[in-house]
């Protein structure tokens, strides 16, 4: 990266629910054995501290000491089996397979330019592992758009090798992104040292490359998806060079062996300097062609993306696996880009899109307008545009936003499927419309397979603000608000999807009103928009009347209606609702949406062998087993001495960490409950842990 963002890099750093994880992380959860409902001794490699994100150097570490809340290691060191904090930073969601909806817009494309982000989480070190209490986080959403997240940082300080995080990495699977973890060689002048590219390219007395099998083997144990190398450190020769291109050729053999990919960033060339090209070059080629994709450096220009495009192909490879870097950090969707080098109107792509730190979005709001309203306000515009809305694009908008070039993708192609619209972060926890913690929160981990076309509204009359909200919401932390005059009827498309019909299949809306009157209908397509653009060929089934066979449930000032799909066959490609006002502006609220077979969902099956793994007086490490069949993420509640259940957090994750716990009046010993949450968020019995004080 050029010097002038170097500072960033110092500190920038790494951020830190379902089928059973990795096999090291299951077997380092696992590890008491201990049975339900005591508190086992903690294993020796385990501490009562919070754990963070993971992050090494190659080999050598730094002279001196680190800084308070750095811990210094070595990549080449570490195993699995020791690793104390891998159960809390292994991902549990598989990634998901997605397709392409006809497009929302007749500009955006499907099998061209794609979009890779590279976004700071948080800092090198000290970046939670499960979250933490703040709802002021970079709660990426606009999943549709990109095809790869790039973990970004690290710093000579703190560590060059960053390992993402397991909220980061579900919510990415979720949506079917894979995450890069980074391996950072940073310059000189900003601490950088040879030795530190000399050791991650050693060899050993075989022949091979160590830290290519490290860095394969973390990113399995961990469940992400591969590395982005950037090699920064000035001073190589060819030596050096040939020597890092056999890493990288080795790296991406063993990587492809496991499902994973290796992106390589336009700094070092063959010769062993550091060289920024902005452009495929002789100078890069060879490490483009030992990886999967190449960071083009911001040096660009029309004539040599073009060039790049070019030379792609001669070699055989695809020139949209060339990401031509946009830097955003400074100035958002407020950057001026040379759109038509990347993504020209009316011709076709010539690279992709590799956008470095869009969490503008949040880092430049001013610390009072950090609300997620704000955050969320910010992050449409960046990857929606000016209109709000990717199936009305304003194509006079100087930034031209994703969702105006590139198709939108799904992952909701299975049945039972369901969402409360949750974010991954919020002002306060919700269960069925009932507020059971006032403490704010993130955990991307937690976020929902977020609608894809935020916000597609199709209406002939003034068109209502959508946007999710954080003041009310039927269970996590928001909701979809529908607010405005609704003049004329209203249709928001909700998800595009590939859900088959059953004989006996039924859709779940849950909603409320708090303004207006307003009449509801399910809106439902079984087969794909005329074009690109078009609205989709729904049929509308009345909501608010209950009549065939619909059923409704009143809770906390919310309704849930079971609609039957009687009569429709074939699969479910779009859903949405219409809504018609009957009365006065209408501010109304969309809390979840199900699609299930129609009968009493079974609930899934309880955790086993609750425990505590770790205690340091009222800061404590549990851990637990996986009951059979899949789970959404598990809820953890204390139980207090008066009958009452505190909520403690949420995770995907079979462990969690607790700080700060005290024995309440008479209390002898700390009881905790452990619950897994199914796909239609029903609930299992709870397993038992007790810890005496």
């Amino acid at each position: 990266m050029n010097p002038a963002r170097r500072t960033v890099l110092i500190t920038a750093g790494a951020a830190a629910l379902t089928p059973a994880l990795p096999a090291a992380a299951a077997a380092a959860a696992d590890a008491t054995g201990a049975p339900a409902g005591t508190a086992a001794a903690a294993p020796r490699t385990a501490a009562a501290t919070a754990p963070y994100a993971s992050y090494w150097y190659p080999d050598s570490l730094p002279a001196g000491s680190p800084g308070p809340g750095i811990t210094w290691r070595s990549l080449k060191s570490w195993r699995a089996a020791d690793d104390p904090d891998l159960a809390f930073n292994a991902a549990t969601v598989p990634l998901a397979r997605r397709f392409t909806p006809t497009p929302a817009n007749p500009t955006a494309r499907s099998g061209q330019a794609r979009v890779q982000a590279l976004v700071s989480f948080g800092p090198t070190s000290s970046n939670p592992s499960q979250g933490s209490a703040t709802a002021d986080y970079y709660a990426l959403t606009h999943w549709a758009y990109l095809d790869e997240l790039v973990f970004w940082g690290g710093s000579a300080g703190e560590g060059l090798i960053l390992a993402p995080n397991a909220p980061v990495v579900d919510a990415a699977h979720r949506h079917g992104v894979p995450v890069l973890g980074t391996v950072f060689l940073p310059p000189v002048a900003y601490g950088g040292q040879l030795q530190w590219t000399r050791d991650l390219v050693q060899k050993d007395a075989t022949g091979h490359h160590p830290l290519a099998a490290q860095l394969v083997a973390v990113a399995a144990a961990y469940g992400f998806d591969g590395w982005f190398v950037n090699a920064e450190t000035g001073g190589g020769n060819t030596a050096l060079g040939t020597a890092m291109l056999g890493f990288v050729t080795e790296l991406k053999a063993l990587a492809a062996a496991r499902g994973q990919r290796v992106t390589w960033y336009d700094a070092m060339t063959v010769n062993g300097t550091v060289s920024w090209q902005g452009a495929l070059t002789s100078q890069n080629q060879a490490f483009f062609q030992a990886a999967d994709t190449m960071f083009v450096d911001f040096r660009w220009s029309a004539a040599t993306l073009a060039s790049s495009g070019t030379k792609a192909d001669r070699l055989g490879r695809s020139r949209y696996e060339l990401w031509a870097g946009v830097d955003v950090e400074s100035n958002g969707s407020g950057t001026s880009v040379n759109w038509d080098a990347i993504v020209p109107a009316g011709k076709p792509h010539v690279t992709s899109i590799g956008f470095y730190r869009p969490e503008w979005t949040r880092n430049h709001l001013p610390a009072d307008r950090r609300a997620p309203e704000d955050f969320h306000a910010a992050d449409d515009r960046f990857w929606t545009g000016r209109s709000l809305d990717p199936s009305r694009p304003d194509t006079s908008d100087p930034w031209r936003a994703p969702a105006l070039s590139v198709a939108d993708r799904s992952t909701v192609t299975s049945v039972p499927f369901a969402s409360v619209f949750n974010t991954g972060h919020g002002l306060r926890w919700y269960e069925e419309g009932a507020v059971v913690s006032e403490a704010p929160w993130n955990h991307l981990g937690l976020q929902d397979r977020l609608p894809s076309r935020r916000w597609a509204v199709r209406t002939a009359g003034e068109r209502p603000a959508v946007s999710f909200d954080f003041a009310d919401a039927w269970r996590g932390g928001s909701s979809v608000l529908v607010a405005g005059e609704l003049d004329q009827p209203v249709v928001v498309d909700v998800y595009a999807t590939r859900l088959p019909i059953g004989v006996n299949t039924v859709v779940d809306l849950t909603f409320r009103g708090e303004a207006g009157e307003v009449d509801v209908e399910l809106a439902v397509a079984t087969a794909e928009p005329s074009a690109p653009g078009a609205t989709p060929p729904y049929t509308y089934r009345a909501v608010n009347s209950v009549n065939d066979g619909m059923r409704v449930r009143s809770v906390n000032g919310w309704q849930t209606v079971t609609v039957p799909l009687t009569g429709l066959s074939g699969t479910v490609r779009a859903l949405g609702v219409r809504l018609t006002a009957t009365a006065g502006p209408a501010r109304w609220r969309l809390g979840g949406l199900a699609v299930r077979p129609d009968g009493t969902p079974t609930a899934p099956a309880a955790p086993s062998g609750a425990r505590v793994t770790a205690a340091n007086g009222g800061d404590l490490r549990l851990a637990w087993n996986a009951g059979p069949g899949t789970v959404r993420h598990y809820t953890l509640h204390r139980l207090l001495p008066d009958g009452t259940r505190r909520f403690l957090g949420a995770t995907a994750q079979r462990a969690w960490f607790v700080a700060g716990l005290r024995p309440e009046p008479g209390e002898t010993a700390a009881r905790f409950e452990v619950r897994a949450v199914g796909e239609l968020y029903n609930t299992s019995s709870p397993a038992t842990v007790t810890h005496p004080w």
